[in-house]
């Protein structure tokens, strides 16, 4: 018995030589070394809408690093997540051009949530598309069912924790019947996600058209129509073109939608 459990010793010790040997030998060769990563139990939520949320500002030097213990969902089968980092809506079945895609609101709103809670792992699951209108979010529509199958994909290794919409610019003319189709949105996302109630935050409008007003003064009674949900204020924000945020503005909606959803989780 002695001697099987030495034996034994001996050969885990070669493993482990060997192991180490690989790993130098991948770094002297400049080959990047595959790392477990633990995913089951992350905490994940969907970011949707039109293209403020897949981001058009500048991607500034404070926007460039991957944040920590945040993981951006790519959907590639063997390499499901990576480390955040801009632009977020790279892997957006539904996006436009991947030039187009630049800093949203998501970045400083996963690193705020990431700090309100230490010691947990996020995910995010960005999946928006520039130049929408509501009616094209709806469910049955393409965008909707893009959201729904990433998102699900995405619980493979997590529960989804909330969701974060930024849409409305293709609306002003429609701001009668948008809360309306934004009720069904969030009452259906929730159903079909089996996601009970959890919070919902939609972010307002630049003010630097007054023609928005109109769908914001829309936007704060949806907190009164559905339950659990939560408005990014768009007060001191300013555009680069009368429409997009530009990248201070989409720092400080974001911690703003971080700001809502943490006071929706903290219910």
């Amino acid at each position: 018995m002695k001697s099987f459990c030495f034996t034994g010793i001996i050969k885990k010790r070669h493993f482990l030589l060997f192991f180490l040997a690989a790993f130098f030998f991948c770094r002297c060769q400049g080959q990047p070394v595959t790392e477990p990563v633990e995913h089951a139990g992350r905490d994940i939520f969907l970011l949707i809408g039109q293209s403020n949320m897949a981001g058009r500002a500048e991607i500034e030097e404070q926007d460039k690093d991957s944040l920590q213990r945040v993981f951006l969902f790519t959907g590639m089968v063997g390499r499901e997540w990576e480390k955040a980092a801009n632009p977020l809506n790279r892997y957006s079945t539904v996006r436009k051009e991947l030039s187009m895609q630049k800093l949203g609101p998501g970045y400083t709103f996963a690193k705020k949530i990431s700090e309100a809670y230490p010691g947990m792992e996020f995910g995010l699951v960005v999946n928006a598309r520039g130049g929408t209108a509501i009616s094209e979010w709806m469910p049955g529509k393409n965008l909707y069912n893009e959201a729904v199958k990433r998102a699900k994909q995405a619980m493979q290794w997590g529960r989804i924790r909330g969701i974060l919409w930024h849409q409305g610019e293709s609306d002003v003319s429609r701001s009668a019947s948008y809360l309306e189709d934004l009720a069904i949105l969030v009452q259906t996302l929730r159903t079909d996600l089996n996601a009970g109630s959890i919070p919902f935050v939609a972010g307002q409008l630049s003010e630097d058209r007054p023609e928005r007003n109109a769908l914001n003064k829309v936007l704060m009674q949806l907190p009164d129509r559905i339950n659990n949900c939560g408005i990014a204020l768009s007060e001191g924000t300013a555009t680069i073109d009368s429409t997009h945020f530009d990248s201070r503005s989409q720092r400080l909606m974001g911690e703003r939608y971080a700001e809502e959803m943490i006071r929706l989780l903290g219910k």
